[in-house]
């Protein structure tokens, strides 16, 4: 019998339980042996489906699927059918390095699936034949019984059928910071999202406390986690990052522009009578001179080493292409808890005996304080610090660890951050635990609202210890503790605690109350009833919740000063979010949220047209968040997605670049991402789209000195050509200035230092090509000044010397220019003089040995051999240099006189 097509939680949650038992053809003592064995056939294991891994031989082949790279390619193999085997091997070498170094950096990096498997429990207790057996979860069904306790990892989807003081971690799916109590109660809303399914167990969530019973409804890649894994396999499968868009459009422009060029040529050549055979050589020539042969290389440089830069920084680059990409975001949509929150729950105020105290510190670690007006407390405070940290610390069953250098709570992490502010403001858990035994315990549930535990008190009678919502404790108390002793609760009192309970929760903070009860003498364990947390005397309240990264606050406004767009995305509560939200800047006081069940109701393209207007979403899945993504994407956006969460993976991967944290993130959410931040740090993230965007400038203006020096070559050939004269330049002349003169001054701009104001510009907008009206007229003005200079050399040597000499001054000419051009491409807006000279010290060292090797060429045998050159006379060499000097100098007048410093316009991210 095949199962209907229902086993979603939008069905299970408001069913009840006779009728998923007729659903599922189930009861509540399980399935039988047979049954079991035969839908563990029909439906499969219970595991997440790994998509077969990426080979190393097809990541190697990835780096050679560039235009580029193929141009390059064609042209070594026409250089080699020409018999200029040194010019095809040369350009073989620069496409194998570039495929080298990409597949160094990438190898490894497709693996998303497979981490899900990490995330799963390996063994189940559930129900069969009546009888309870442990078995692998791998081979859990749809209609199993499940019976689960703290401390268990949930196998699979289930419904649940009895619960006792359950409650559930399920930050990893919904982002939610605190365990959520479990019920196995109808819910009668089919809307509902998923982190308000009290009646559902999710799978790869844990037990914090309590046990239960619950009905198998959905496993392997049908569970929630298993639609995770088929959104992450989805999600931006095929996309292109900005950078790769940005040079295969420059490579087809290069590409028509080169045939163009080359045609116009041929033609011309034919026209005046010029040889069929001979033109075609020419401009095979021409062609090859067109194509930067070191650009694929460089580019791939000076990724690497932001690599490397940024790893110095604390953000691991897994993809090359992701480095540029993060320079070029405008919108970085972040989750809340992990990233912009510590990620524990903090107890940030207390209430006891009228006083109003601070708590410092994040997380579950002992640092931190109690504050009273901003001030440390005195011992005129410590004894009702005392009684309340005592009343914290005795109805508490959390423990605190220290692992690899991180406090971590096992329990409850509610009772975690209690703990932790039971120690600070005084008290000591093996101290209450060695003078106050434990007697007796009734468990926290979503019923009764509150933790009793009984302990034996020095003087040998009992005292109730009671936490909980402060609403219920108030409704039991009678008696007050301060400072003078206990005294009655009256109206004034009681109205005192309601307004300080409801100002903490304006705050966003989650409020629990702390009580007590000496209980009367010969009361035994089994004689403790409801009775018995009655007549409490209250003694305080702890506002707890999520805190905010200290430096996250100023990240976000940095991002804000960079024009880039900061959203936060979340599966807490819209009351949470929104504070937090407004606490870090990313939302104004006036802004609202909007919730997974608003998002419901929305279209794409009515997403895609809000997007730019909502700051907060709360209430959010995983499809949720990718959906977000893909609506700011629809509106040309570069998005970054930050996350920690199983419930982050999909969106990370679906994002222009995805970005995971490393200490707390999954590692579903790693293998996901793009980048990991190492210290899940938010200001490392702003640090690292500070390097992004100086790594697109340095790739950009490699380029621009890279074309510029080709276009020259190129227009040198093309005057010459036109006008009658023999080519002023060899082929091996073009590969020597292509490959040699400048292809190692543009590794040195590749990897010069960033500009101080980087991030003062605003965000480059995805549909902004590489060659804009800047870059073109920098790349002209050079062109004529290099051109006019090589072709008076040209002329004047040819006149007076020969064609031999005329061709080695042009070829030395116009390597002095590109050598000496390499110092005004370091800037686009400021003249040489306005650059520290020490943040590139290379580059004069480079050009320095560059001039000395020019020179040798016309000296070494071997290679004056080579290349057709001769020795210059003195004079000649001084002439040489002076002229190499004039298109430098026509590019830095250019920026004294002409250039304007850009001002920070308005974008996506305004």
């Amino acid at each position: 019998m095949k199962l209907p097509p229902t086993a979603t939680p939008a069905i299970w949650h408001t069913l009840p339980e006779d009728d998923i038992c007729q659903r599922l053809a189930t009861t509540r003592t399980g399935l039988c042996a047979a049954e079991a064995a035969r839908r563990l056939a029909e439906h499969g294991p219970n595991e997440i489906q790994e998509t077969k891994p990426i080979s190393r031989f097809a990541i190697f082949v990835r780096q050679f699927t560039s235009l580029i790279v193929w141009l390059l390619i064609i042209a070594a193999v026409v250089a080699g059918a020409l018999g200029e085997m040194v010019d095809a091997i040369a350009i073989l070498a620069i496409v194998v390095l570039n495929g080298v170094i990409g597949f160094y950096q990438e190898y490894k990096a497709e693996q998303s699936i497979a981490a899900l498997r990490k995330m799963t429990a390996p063994q189940a207790r559930v129900r069969r034949d009546g009888r309870a057996f442990i078995v692998p979860a791998t081979q859990l069904v749809p209609g199993d019984v499940l019976e689960i306790e703290a401390g268990d990892l949930v196998a699979a989807d289930a419904r649940l059928v009895n619960a006792t003081s359950l409650r559930c971690i399920e930050a990893a799916l919904t982002g939610e910071s605190e365990a959520v109590d479990k019920l196995a109660t109808v819910l009668g809303d089919a809307e509902l999202p998923l982190g308000d399914l009290a009646n559902m167990l999710f799978k790869g969530t844990s037990v914090a406390a309590g046990q239960g019973e619950a009905i198998v409804v959905a496993t392997g890649m049908s569970t929630e986690l298993g639609r995770i894994a088929g959104l992450i396999e989805q999600a931006g499968a095929g996309e292109r990052t900005p950078l790769q868009e940005k040079l295969e459009a420059f490579g087809r422009v290069l590409v028509w522009a080169s045939l163009g060029i080359v045609a116009l040529l041929f033609v011309l050549g034919l026209l005046r009578g010029m040889g069929l055979l001979e033109m075609f050589m020419t401009s095979v020539s021409l062609a090859v001179a067109a194509v930067p042969e070191g650009m694929p290389a460089v580019v791939t440089i000076a990724l690497a080493l932001g690599v490397m830069r940024m790893s110095r920084r604390r953000a691991l680059v897994r993809k090359l292409p992701a480095v540029e990409t993060l320079g070029s975001t405008n919108v970085i949509c972040t989750d809340k808890t992990g990233t912009l929150t510590v990620g524990d729950m903090t107890v940030r105020e207390l209430f006891v005996d009228g006083q109003t105290y601070a708590v410092t510190g994040e997380g579950y670690g002992p640092h931190g304080e109690i504050l009273i007006e901003g001030r440390a407390t005195g011992a005129e405070h410590a004894e009702e610090l005392l009684e309340l940290a005592t009343t914290l610390l005795a109805a508490n069953n959390a423990q605190l660890v220290l692992e690899d250098g991180a406090w971590k709570v096992i329990g409850d992490p509610t009772e975690g951050a209690m703990r932790v502010a039971g120690h600070k403001a005084g008290g000591v858990s093996d101290d209450v635990e060695r003078e106050l035994p434990k007697h007796h315990e009734i468990p926290f549930d979503s019923d009764r609202k509150r933790r009793t535990v009984v302990r034996i008190m020095p003087q040998g009678h009992l005292r109730a210890f009671v936490n909980g919502a402060p609403d219920v404790l108030l409704r039991r108390c009678t008696k007050l503790y301060t400072d003078k002793g206990i005294v009655p609760l009256d109206d004034a009192r009681r109205t005192q605690i309601k307004l300080q309970n409801e100002a903490m929760a304006a705050r966003a903070l989650r409020v629990l109350g702390a009580a007590y009860r000496d209980l009367p003498h010969g009361t035994v364990a089994h004689d403790i009833t409801d009775d018995h947390e009655q007549d409490l005397v209250f003694v305080g309240l702890a506002g707890m919740y999520d805190p905010p990264r200290p430096e996250a606050k100023k990240a976000v406004a940095r991002c804000h000063d960079a024009g880039i767009r900061v959203v936060m995305i979340t599966g807490d509560h819209p009351h949470t979010a929104l504070a937090i939200a407004r606490e870090l800047g990313i939302a104004a006081p006036d802004d609202t949220v909007v919730s997974g069940a608003e998002l419901n109701k929305m279209s794409d393209d009515d997403l895609r047209t809000r997007a730019p207007h909502i700051g907060v979403y709360a209430r959010v899945t995983a499809e949720h968040k990718l959906r977000i993504v893909h609506a700011w994407k629809a509106n040309n956006a570069v998005v970054a997605m930050t996350g920690d969460g199983v419930n982050d993976a999909p969106a990370l991967k679906g994002a222009d670049i995805g970005i995971a944290m490393g200490i707390k993130g999954t590692e579903v959410t790693k293998q996901a991402s793009d980048m990991i931040v190492t210290d899940d740090n938010f200001a490392s993230i702003v640090a690292a789209v500070e390097q992004g965007r100086g790594i697109y400038d340095n790739i950009r203006k490699t380029l621009q000195y890279l074309l510029a020096s080709n276009s020259a070559e190129l227009l040198l050939m093309t005057l010459c050509i036109v006008i009658g004269l023999p080519a002023p330049l060899l082929p091996i002349h073009l590969l020597w200035i292509n490959l040699v003169t400048d292809g190692l001054p543009a590794l040195c701009l590749a990897t010069d230092a960033i500009d101080p104001d980087v991030m003062r510009r605003r965000p480059r907008a995805r549909t902004e090509g590489m060659m804009d009206r800047a870059f073109l007229v920098r790349m002209v003005i050079g062109d004529i000044a290099t051109v006019t200079v090589c072709f008076g050399i040209f002329i004047w040597a040819r006149h007076t010397s020969g064609l031999d000499v005329a061709r080695s001054m042009t070829f030395t000419a116009l390597a002095f220019c590109e050598l000496c051009k390499s110092f005004s491409f370091r800037s686009e807006t400021k003249p040489l003089w306005k650059l520290c000279f020490r943040s590139n010290l290379q580059l004069p060292l480079v050009v320095a040995a560059s001039f000395a090797l020019q020179l040798m060429l016309h000296h070494v045998p071997v290679l004056s051999r080579l290349l057709g050159t001769v020795v210059p006379e003195w004079h000649e060499r001084w002439l040489l240099l002076g002229a190499g000097l004039i298109p430098f100098a026509a590019l830095e007048l250019f920026k004294v006189f002409r250039h304007k410093p850009a001002p920070m316009s308005a974008s996506i991210a305004a």
